[in-house]
């Protein structure tokens, strides 16, 4: 594990940006993709790809002989898991894809592509403030 002047809450934001643009790749080929004879909609796991990535199952262990020492998270390389969608209404063409359905899911992911964007933005903000002996350094 390479050492980082990040903490794992920069590493899981970042992983959670890559994760959503992944996500919105595959939703944005289904639209695309919307009135193509015999195409399935595709779906990405994404929550269990994150846990995956920032190697983090149900809670973490504790390490060392102090009960203040915690494992420290970074996020790995992990591919997420893209399936065709199970819950995908097929039409008479064998298209399973739900405009509307998928049009809300884009939107939905953008929304949380955006909150991840923000806390990262914040998150960097604090450190930007700590470096500067907040902000009388200036």
């Amino acid at each position: 594990m390479a050492d980082s002047i990040f903490d794992s809450t920069v590493g899981g934001l970042q992983a959670a940006m890559n994760f959503r643009l992944m996500n919105q790749n595959v939703i944005a080929s289904n639209i695309a993709n919307a009135d193509t004879p015999g195409y399935k909609a595709q779906k990405m796991e994404f929550e269990d790809a994150l846990r995956d990535a920032m190697q983090i199952s149900g809670r973490l262990q504790m390490e060392g002989s102090d009960p203040e020492h915690y494992i420290k998270a970074e996020p790995g390389h992990i591919d997420p898991e893209i399936y065709d969608n199970p819950n995908g209404q097929v039409h008479l063409d064998g298209n399973t894809v739900d405009r509307n359905v998928e049009q809300v899911d884009l939107a939905a992911n953008q929304m949380q592509y955006d909150s991840a964007a923000e806390m990262l933005r914040r998150k960097l903000a604090l450190m930007r403030y700590a470096i500067t002996e907040g902000g009388g350094g200036r």
